[in-house]
This record gives C-alpha cells, structure tokens and sequence, in this order.
C-alpha cells in the first residue's frame, strides 16, 4: 500500500451517524495526516434536539462561524504542505441552515454565507458518506453522545434526502460516494484497505464505491 495519496485536501461529509470521523481518524493514522473536526460540543445543539425556540438560528450561526474560522486557521496554514482530512466540507452548512431556519432566518444566513463562502479552500477531494436511516441511528446510539439523545428518526431521514439531493448536484471538486452500510472500519481493516484502493488513482467527476456485503 503507497504512502501518500494523490490529494492534499479530503474532505468527508455525510449525515449524522454515518461515520465521518471515524474514517477520518483511520485516514489521519495511515498518512500522518492533519485532522479537521467540526466542533460536536455546540452549546446551542442540545436545545435544537430539543426544539426550543430560536435554538436553529443560534446553532447554525455558530457552527458557520466556527467552521469558517477553523478552515481559515487550518486548512489555508497546512495546504500543500501535509494532506488534510475533514469531517465536513463547508458547502454542506446550506443543507442545515434550509432544513431548520425560518424565510426570516435564512435571509440573514444568506447574506453571510455568501460573504464567507467564496474565502474557503475547495478540497481537492469529497467523499459523501451514505447509509439507511436504521444503520445511521444504531451508530448514533452506540457512540451515546447526551446531546444526540432527542435526535429523530424523522428529522435524520429529511436531512439523509437534503444530503442526498446537494450531492447530486455537487460538482465543485471530484466526488467518491460510498455506501456504508456493510462498511465497517474499525473492526473488519480489510474494508478500509478497499477504500483506500480506490483512492490511490485520481477520481474524477462522480464516482461511487459499493462494498460486497460480507458474511
């Protein structure tokens, strides 16, 4: 297995529960390369699960900020210099802020996207995570994070079809969807040594890898 891949900048994005950040972290380990993680402990996400008023505006507030702030700390100091991982790519906050904010809301969330958006670095890479609704909320139960406990199966499905529709559509850098479904990880490596197969060669445009279930 090489040593490097031929990207500097991945970013991995999917719903919650689909396992980003573990695949992350498996990525970092093999190349040695620099993690960027969005930030889980939002002091406004629990009062959204909880669907309290004025929670969606202030949660998506602060997770633009802090992601753009985090890719302008991170990502433009180590680009080109060691490969970058993400759990997200920035794009992706849209898919949140459409699926909770009020016409009044996303009008003000609008006028900053737009400011900070186009300040980002495109990742040379995406990968979208997918998997049914059961499979993502067996992963979101057995990580027992307090805060995802009042997450719905309802809410989880709409933002599997927001996630699914923005990457349809995406074609901002080249996109490797894969089906993680009978994916696993950490526990079966020869998975993870399929994966990282097909990311020694260029990907190019769309691009999907469906793994054979195993017994």
């Amino acid at each position: 297995m090489a040593d490097t891949l031929p990207y500097r900048y991945i970013a991995i994005d999917g719903p919650i529960g689909v396992g980003k950040t573990t695949l992350v972290d498996l990525i970092a380990r093999r190349f040695e390369a620099v993690r960027v993680l969005e930030d889980v402990n939002n002091p406004f996400l629990a009062d959204f699960y909880q669907d309290r008023p004025g929670s969606a505006f202030q949660t998506q507030l602060y997770f633009i900020l802090q992601r753009f702030k985090q890719q302008q700390e991170t990502v433009q100091r180590e680009l080109f210099q060691k490969l970058l991982v993400a759990d997200y790519c920035f794009q992706k906050d849209r898919i949140f802020a459409y699926l909770t904010l009020s016409d009044d809301e996303l009008m003000l969330y609008e006028k900053l996207y737009t400011v900070l958006e186009p300040q980002v670095p495109t990742p040379d890479l995406v990968i979208y995570l997918t998997a049914d609704i059961a499979t993502c909320m067996a992963r979101i139960r057995k990580r027992q994070r307090s805060f995802e406990r009042e997450l719905s199966e309802e809410y989880l499905a709409e933002l599997t079809d927001a996630y699914n529709h923005f990457f349809h559509y995406y074609n901002r850098s080249p996109l490797l969807v894969v089906d993680t479904r009978h994916l696993n990880f950490p526990q079966r490596p020869e998975d993870f040594e399929e994966l990282l197969l097909q990311l020694q060669r260029p990907i190019k445009g769309t691009e999907y890898f469906v793994a054979a279930k195993r017994r």
